[in-house]
């Protein structure tokens, strides 16, 4: 796990440096809008585009695929969703958004290594993910690593920087 964690904590400080691994030019005017947001409403309706875009697959069958686990982690049939995204993976390796939907499905089970490996990977994929760095800051953070828990706040803040979590957590832990 320590491996890990300091793998995730390079691709972070790394992040403006990497290019992701699907480039869409809409994708990026949305991060530049997220940034200059200063209205919380015109914020997390750019934060739904982006989104939208990260959840889009070029292959229906992938869209449909990680539509379905999506749905399936938010009816609780979270060995249905692993299963799903797991199959996905298998076919689409290089879909940051799956491999994030399947970290977040083991963040909600509490199996972190496999949540920290997934995370690693969305990063890689997709260096503005703000959600995989959120959800490594709150790993952190129970860990008691909060230093390394802060970095990761303020990386997710310097890509959507009306994140709420992101700024609860920061004001909650100083």
């Amino acid at each position: 796990m320590m491996a890990t964690r300091v793998d995730i904590l390079g691709l972070i400080a790394d992040r403006r440096a990497r290019r992701p691994a699907r480039t869409l030019l809409a994708l990026d005017a949305l991060f530049n809008r997220l940034a200059a947001c200063g209205c919380p409403d015109e914020a997390l309706r750019t934060e739904d585009r982006i989104w939208g875009a990260w959840m889009h697959h070029p292959h229906r069958a992938a869209a449909q695929a990680i539509d379905l686990a999506t749905r399936d982690i938010a009816a609780r049939r979270y060995d249905i969703a692993e299963t799903r995204l797991s199959a996905l993976l298998r076919s689409a390796p290089d879909f940051a958004e799956a491999w994030h939907k399947r970290a977040a499905l083991y963040y909600l089970l509490g199996r972190d290594d496999e949540c920290l490996c997934d995370i690693r990977r969305t990063l890689e994929l997709e260096p503005r993910h703000f959600c995989a760095m959120l959800h490594f800051g709150e790993l952190l953070f129970s860990g008691g690593a909060t230093e390394e828990g802060r970095f990761a706040f303020r990386a997710a803040l310097s890509l959507h920087p009306n994140l709420p979590r992101a700024r609860q957590a920061l004001s909650d832990n100083p």
